[in-house]
Order: structure tokens, then sequence, then C-alpha cells
């Protein structure tokens, strides 16, 4: 009987210690770049993004989903905190809280959209997205949504403690990918998204498993969604149902490598540091250098920048230990983006 596959053993445990480190490093490193930075901006849209890359590579890395509408939730998530804020009267950290549940009421709705593959599920879960945002901007629902008008949430203007609370769902957002790099739930993702029968024939349960996976990735879409309201306080629909958020998200997942614990965190960053230093400045050229940049690694490092790794400890000599812990990170050899293997080197 298929069934779902969710215990772990002593050598996942294991794995879990060793494999911690990013779920400690990378919130500690974000509370240290606030004070030392002077683009506080930047690193406030940098936070929500790299946990909209993280739930990207949930539904992208381990099942072969790619959600163009992925936008849909993140509007979802900042118009259910706005509604908590406005209806509710609650605090910040509530409304976040809201935002994610909303969030993933709506994946629930549009889990249907899972039998579809390929090009067609993009194009379905971008259409589910607009819809939602032409429901939420309709002037006539004003009264409950604020229509077109715009949300404004200065009651509980708080930016340092929203990022606070941003860090805090950038380490839960990782902890979440390095939980499926090692547990057999996360082999079940990787099989289903190499064939979808095989896996099926071997057990597993494949409409669960994917609509897990999903309202994972949707309740990160709507807590990101619900700091960027806490943060901005002020906001539209059409800024947060922007096609351009579910671009960002993907292309941040894919720069780094999908499928891995680094690969967003990597990606998001090295990106965000070369808008810092070229974007600013002379947009006119990080429009060139940025489509550049994606262009190279499609043709010549699919695996993203967590591949580059793998390819520089290949020079070194390793432990056994050492190498389970770069492979339960995901930064081994090279996989085409997209492709249909699935990686179970770290079982």
């Amino acid at each position: 009987m298929p069934k779902l596959a969710f215990g772990g053993s002593t050598g996942q445990t294991g794995k879990w210690v060793k494999l911690g480190w990013p779920v400690i490093f990378f919130p500690v490193a974000l509370m240290v770049a606030m004070h030392v930075y002077n683009n506080q901006l930047l690193l406030l849209d940098l936070v929500v993004y790299l946990i909209l890359a993280q739930g990207v590579n949930i539904i992208y890395g381990f099942t072969g989903y790619l959600p163009f509408g992925y936008f849909g939730f993140f509007g979802a998530g900042a118009y259910g905190a706005a509604l908590a804020v406005n209806y509710l009267s609650v605090d910040g950290i509530l409304a976040v809280v809201a935002g994610g549940i909303l969030a993933v009421v709506l994946a629930v709705i549009l889990i249907p959209l899972l039998r579809l593959s390929g090009a067609y599920f993009g194009l379905a879960s971008l259409a589910a997205a607009e819809s939602v945002y032409l429901v939420v901007a309709n002037p006539s629902l004003a009264s409950i949504t604020k229509g077109p008008y715009g949300v404004n949430l200065e009651a509980i203007f708080n930016p340092n403690l929203a990022y606070l609370v941003g860090v805090i769902l950038v380490g839960i957002s990782i902890a979440v990918v390095v939980y499926l790099r090692v547990s057999h739930f996360g082999l079940s993702l990787r099989a289903i998204k190499s064939d979808p029968v095989t896996a099926s024939l071997a057990g597993v349960n494949v409409p669960a498993a994917r609509s897990i996976a999903w309202l994972l990735a949707a309740a990160l879409a709507g807590l990101a969604g619900g700091v960027f309201a806490w943060i901005t306080s002020v906001f539209y629909p059409e800024t947060v149902f922007s096609i351009n958020v579910s671009v960002f998200a993907i292309v941040f997942a894919l720069f780094g490598g999908v499928g891995s614990v680094l690969g967003p965190i990597l990606g998001g960053t090295a990106l965000y540091i070369l808008y810092e230093f070229i974007g600013i400045s002379s947009p006119q050229y990080f429009q060139l250098i940025y489509g550049g940049l994606i262009v190279f690694l499609t043709l010549f490092l699919p695996g993203g920048l967590a591949s580059l790794v793998e390819i520089f400890r290949r020079r070194v000599p390793r432990s056994r230990a050492e190498m389970d812990v770069s492979q339960g990170l995901g930064i081994h050899a090279p996989l085409a983006v997209g492709g249909r293997s699935a990686d179970s080197s770290d079982e």
C-alpha cells in the first residue's frame, strides 16, 4: 500500500548534527549585517527573497514543479497579515502567522493543479495567481481588501522586529530543506521528481507527498509576504501580486542551485551583492550582466553556485564523514536544472 516515510535513523540524526550549521550561521550573519551594513532596505528585501527562494527550492528542486504563480501565495500572505491587523487588531508577529495560514488555505484550494505537469502546471499556477490578484484588487471589495487603493499598516510599523522575524524564518526555511535532504520523505520527493510512476510502484504516496511539498512552499511564501507587509507597512495589490516576485525567487534558486541547502542562499546573496555594486549605480549595465550570468550558469554550471563547492572539493582528499556532510548539503556533482534524476546520495 502506498505510504510516506517520515521516519529517521541514527545515521540521519548524525547528519542533522553535521548539517545544522547553515541553520545557525546564516541567520547570525544576517543579524550582524544589519548592524554593519548601511543599506538596510536592501537587507530587508534580501531576507524576504531568501525565504521565497527556499520555498521555490522545495517545490521545484525536490518535486520538479516550476511555480510561475508563486507570487499568488506571497500576495495572499501580505493581505492575510493586513486583514489580521485591520480586523483582528493583532500585532506584527501574529499578522505574519495569519499571512502564512491564508497562503496555505489558498494552496489547499489549488492542490488540483498538481495533476498537471511541466509548462501546463506553470501556466495554470500563473493564471490562478492572477485570478487571486483580480479578486483582491476588485473595487467592489474595497470595504474588505481596500481594493486597488492600497493597504496601510503603520499601526504595527516596526522594521527592526520585522527584520528579526524574517531572519528567524530564513533559519526555519533552511532547516526545512535540511530535513528534506536527510529524511526518507525528502528522498521520496526526489524519487517523484525522477519518475512518479516508479516512485508510486516503490510504495510512495505520490499525491500526498506532492501536496505536502506544495503546502510547505506556500507557507514559506505566505510568511514572507507577511514579513514584507510588516516591513513596508504601505503596499498595493500590484506590488505583492507581481510576476517579478516569482521571477526573482526562481532565479535566485536556480542561480544558487536547486535541490541543495546552500544554493538559494548563495544565489540570492550573490545577486544582491551584484546589485549593490552595479545595479544601483549603473542599472543599464546591471540588466546586461545579470542576464549574461544566468545564461553562463545555465550553459556551463547547470548545478548553480552550490556545485562550485564540489568542483573545489574534488581537488582535496576527504574523509567519508566529510563526503556525507557535503552530499547532505546538496553540493555534489552538477545536475541539469530541471533534470529528471533523483539524488539519493545522502541515503
